[in-house]
């Protein structure tokens, strides 16, 4: 069997496809509002006629490049391509501005790979007993892990609690419009038909990061104010740097295998939750935010680590851990491959091929993102003038492109203008993006959790897994108010 294996992967349509889905993938994931989804719904459509393992890399290799590529534009203009690059936003953008694109490029391409391969593992040995973890998940622990995810807004806040926990009320108040999946009740949709359904997140991610950032750039225009590119190139990711970074990428990579397992949770929370992690493990956390590796790392790893924790639910389980896989589990039924258990055994090799492959895909992925650095920094020399425009039409195309609905695009400059005015006024964009994401997940699963429990608050404190972490979620929401009070008692005891 090993040897059918290695002749299928090592194969040159396999490895074409491999190499031709990781290149799609980037080029894709790079661009604002074209997820990795949409990626894959495109080249899927191309692959009816190509044998199954053929198909599958050229997918998956577009899955791994995809969620990679969305952090080359978040870190090189405050624009993530894909909304689970939005962590890396955060030290990424910081370092370009000092002239360390092709370093913080460098470390995100080696973290994501890291964050991959561990993923990889896990996947080949030990699929089945991590994806017995997933179905112990029902709604009291999916909510808990939601409101865990909630709770880290207090540490991505930047410089302001309150102002960080007033942009996760607002995204939270955002994620309520739209008709009760529960009840069928219109909540602030003023009688609109497409509110509904609503606020598309791509649309309003797109809007909040690439459109406000295009505002900001044109002010900067106005006012002559502009990113320093003298000593781009120069910046390259050192020995020191990898050394720094390895711990905090492998740490982050099992983090981002469990999130990744669990259904619907997907790289989005991972690389918040890492983030959020790796700063509260830190000696020097006040530099979280200000351009430093382990920011960048952690949320790379991560989200790189759900896409092979996404995949052992999918085909252990026949369940998607996320979007991505949900796709892909309609091209395994394409193919004829139904997951599950039996899929070990009647389709061994192709299987086992997808397993090396997953490997080759997140090497493929290293190299073309490691020798093409020169050239991603390439788009900080673009003069603004030109880049500014060009970002700008991106956004339409990938607001308009989700639903194919003009609506969309609406919501995105919406979303871009309210996101100038907060950045301008100290509110971060992050806890908006995170509240987004989890508010929906939270709200469901809570009002499925009590109705399970006829209306009684225990469930969420009778089951381990919840109740253990609604706890580290309130440790971790009070945390800097506990962690100041400490800090002023031991001022006061020194002072006597």
């Amino acid at each position: 069997m090993i040897v059918e294996v290695l002749q299928n992967v090592f194969s040159w349509q396999v490895l074409l496809a491999i190499f031709a889905g990781v290149s799609a993938g980037i080029a894709i994931g790079a661009m604002p509002g074209l997820t990795s989804t949409m990626g894959i719904a495109l080249l899927m459509p191309l692959t009816f006629k190509f044998e199954p393992q053929v198909g599958m890399m050229l997918l998956i290799g577009e899955f791994v490049g995809g969620i990679y590529g969305g952090s080359i534009t978040a870190i090189l203009i405050n624009t993530p391509g894909t909304s689970s690059a939005a962590a890396t936003t955060l030290d990424g953008f910081p370092m370009t501005k000092r002239g360390e694109a092709g370093r913080a490029l460098g470390i995100s391409t080696i973290a994501s790979a890291t964050g991959g391969m561990i993923s990889g593992l896990m996947l080949v040995f030990i699929a089945p007993t991590l994806a017995s973890m997933a179905l112990k998940f029902s709604a009291p622990e999916t909510f808990a892990l939601a409101f865990f995810g909630i709770s880290i807004i207090s540490s991505i806040s930047a410089n302001s609690l309150t102002k960080g926990l007033i942009s996760g009320l607002l995204g939270l108040m955002v994620s309520l419009i739209g008709m009760d999946n529960i009840s069928g009740y219109s909540r602030f949709t003023f009688g609109s038909i497409f509110l509904m359904n609503g606020l598309s997140f791509i649309p309003v991610l797109v809007g909040l990061f690439a459109m406000s950032q295009c505002l900001t750039s044109v002010e900067e225009l106005m006012v002559n104010n502009s990113i320093d590119t003298k000593s781009l190139k120069r910046a390259k990711i050192s020995m020191k740097d990898f050394l720094k970074i390895l711990p905090t990428a492998i740490r982050a990579g099992i983090t981002g295998t469990f999130i990744g397992i669990v259904p619907g949770a997907g790289g989005d929370i991972s690389a918040f939750v890492s983030y959020d992690m790796e700063k509260r493990l830190s000696k020097h956390p006040e530099l979280f935010g200000t351009g430093i590796p382990e920011g960048i790392a952690a949320p790379e790893a991560s989200n790189n680590g759900t896409t092979g924790g996404a995949l052992i639910p999918l085909l252990t389980l026949g369940i998607p851990g996320d979007s991505n896989t949900a796709v892909l589990l309609g091209a395994l039924m394409m193919y004829n491959l139904t997951p599950g258990p039996q899929l070990f055994v009647e389709n061994a090799v192709t299987v086992k091929t997808l397993f090396v492959g997953f490997f080759i895909a997140n090497f493929v992925m290293l190299t073309l993102g490691l020798s093409n650095v020169k050239n991603f920094v390439k788009i900080v020399n673009i003069p603004k003038q030109v880049l500014v425009p060009i970002v700008m039409v991106l956004c339409v195309i990938g607001s308009f492109a989700i639903n194919t609905n003009f609506d969309d695009v609406i919501v995105m400059f919406v979303a871009g203008i309210v996101g100038y005015v907060l950045s301008k006024g100290g509110f971060p964009l992050s806890p908006i993006v995170l509240a987004l994401i989890l508010g929906p997940m939270a709200e469901g699963n809570f009002r499925r959790s009590l109705v399970m429990s006829h209306g009684s608050y225990s469930i969420f404190f009778t089951r381990p897994i919840a109740a253990t972490f609604i706890f580290i979620a309130l440790i971790s929401l009070f945390w800097p108010i506990i962690k100041t009070a400490v800090k002023q008692i031991k001022q006061a005891r020194m002072s006597k």
